[in-house]
């Protein structure tokens, strides 16, 4: 039986229900189905998002459109979209959730689109950043970001700033490829050069042979992208093991790399690295330092990165598309009411295109520095609403 007769099955045996039940049956819960990384190497992926979601939550009650929230959370290991499709079909057929939320990694995103689209199934994109994500079905709508979206930022401000020539070390997988295609289309549409490119295996931990190619190559600026954490670790340790930094070599790339998660292990091996990113927890608005308070307060042990705030804002945009539509989750209403909804994000102002469904927002260029003894991404220019289709 395929989805969409089980899901109409089930729908129809809920229908009788209500017709014979109390009338206020009918208000019931909203079921928001995650997929996350709870275990395995991206575990922390899924630990931030669950943290901005609890976060919101706490702030504005556990009840919207007069629905009770109840969250579903499931374990897609990481890197494993047989296991997010199947942990989604659950959610679907035997939970019979009314929206699909978290999918911090793009290929479980990319795995569960079709079954969105047979269910008609809200689904909220919390973090995973390739650029066509939203192109998998009508029914995603994102409130992280695009790997292009910081690229052309990146690019741009090089550019404007006598970097003429880069060299490309990017990771062999979706994120990856786009940060590559579109620094380079940036960059060279400005007048730069790419002076040489490389794709890394994606779970790799040497990254000296890759480096030394980029030392031969004698570049302005190196542009990577690579996961955040081990391999960011390995990366920072190697450019400076090989002397890059002394030769005067720029570091660049997307925040992610960045990412207040992964600082305390990175240490001052990346003090200096140049970043454009939408979030930093060093971000000055009245909007993040309430939030990081509130942060710092449930969650002494960590700091808040781009991925807590991902999971902060996909439930705020939750909760309004619900008062928008007066509690009706339904696929086609909550769209609707989700598109080109505007807030103020702790990350600043943010909206969801209403063409794409994708988010358009700042891109702030900033350097990695030791401030009070903290490391912290220091913001230090901007490029205003950058729409993913801007790129």
């Amino acid at each position: 039986m395929s989805l969409n007769k089980t899901l109409a099955a089930a729908a129809l045996a809920f229908g009788a229900t209500l017709a014979f039940g109390p009338a206020h049956a009918q208000a019931k819960d909203l079921k928001i189905g995650l997929v996350l990384s709870v275990s395995g190497p991206f575990a922390d992926y899924g630990k931030q998002i669950q943290h901005g979601i609890d976060l919101y939550m706490a702030e504005h009650g556990d009840t919207v459109a007069g629905r009770k929230v109840k969250l579903i959370v499931k374990d897609d290991t990481g890197m494993a979209p047989q296991i997010a499709k199947r942990e989604a079909q659950q959610l679907l057929i035997n939970d019979k959730v009314d929206i699909l939320a978290g999918f911090d990694l793009t290929p479980n995103a990319f795995s569960v689109a079709p079954l969105a689209t047979e269910a008609k199934v809200p689904m909220v994109v919390m973090n995973a950043a390739t650029a066509s994500v939203v192109e998998k079905s009508p029914f995603i709508v994102r409130t992280s970001m695009t790997m292009p979206q910081s690229a052309w930022a990146m690019a741009q401000w090089a550019w404007a700033n006598k970097v003429k020539s880069a060299y490309i070390v990017v990771a062999d997988y979706g994120p990856g490829h786009d940060s590559q295609a579109q620094f380079t289309k940036t960059f060279t549409g400005l007048g730069g050069k790419i002076v040489g490119e490389v794709r890394t295996p994606v779970t790799t931990t040497d990254y000296s042979p890759f480096l030394q190619r980029l030392k031969d190559a004698k570049p302005d600026a190196a542009y990577f992208f690579v996961p955040p954490g081990s391999s960011m670790v390995a990366l920072s340790k190697g450019f400076r093991e090989l002397g890059l930094d002394k030769l005067g070599i720029k570091e660049m790339g997307p925040g992610d790399m960045t990412d207040e998660s992964s600082l305390a292990a990175l240490g001052d091996a990346a003090v200096g690295f140049i970043t454009a990113f939408h979030y930093s927890d060093a971000h000055d608005s009245p909007e993040n330092k309430a939030f990081t308070a509130a942060y710092a307060k449930a969650f002494p042990k960590d700091r808040p990165n781009f991925m807590a705030v991902g999971g902060y804002d996909g439930m705020h945009l939750i909760y309004e598309a619900l008062k928008k539509t007066k509690g009706d989750a339904s696929g086609d209403a909550f769209i609707a009411a989700a598109k080109g909804l505007k807030w103020t994000s702790p990350r600043g102002p943010v909206e969801i295109d209403a063409k794409t469904r994708d988010i358009i927002q700042n891109e702030y260029i900033r350097k990695l520095e030791r401030v009070d003894g903290m490391l912290k991404n220091v913001e230090f220019d901007t490029f205003k609403a950058v729409n993913p289709q801007t790129p």
